[in-house]
């Protein structure tokens, strides 16, 4: 048992190895994308939420 948890340990040190981090310019496009886009759909929902309750009021 401890030997698979230490074995599944070092693969994921391995693996870790491999991985390329953004850097700092990428980082900050990537971060503005995702703000930019979550704004956006926020957006969305609320304007389909206020166009909904106010079909259902009416009705």
């Amino acid at each position: 048992m401890m030997k698979s948890i230490a074995r599944f340990f070092i693969s994921v040190k391995n693996e870790m190895k491999k991985v390329r981090w953004p850097n700092r310019k990428e980082m900050v496009k990537y971060s503005t994308a995702t703000i930019s886009l979550i704004v956006l759909f926020a957006l969305f929902f609320v304007g389909s939420d206020a166009i909904l309750s106010a079909i259902m009021k009416v009705f």
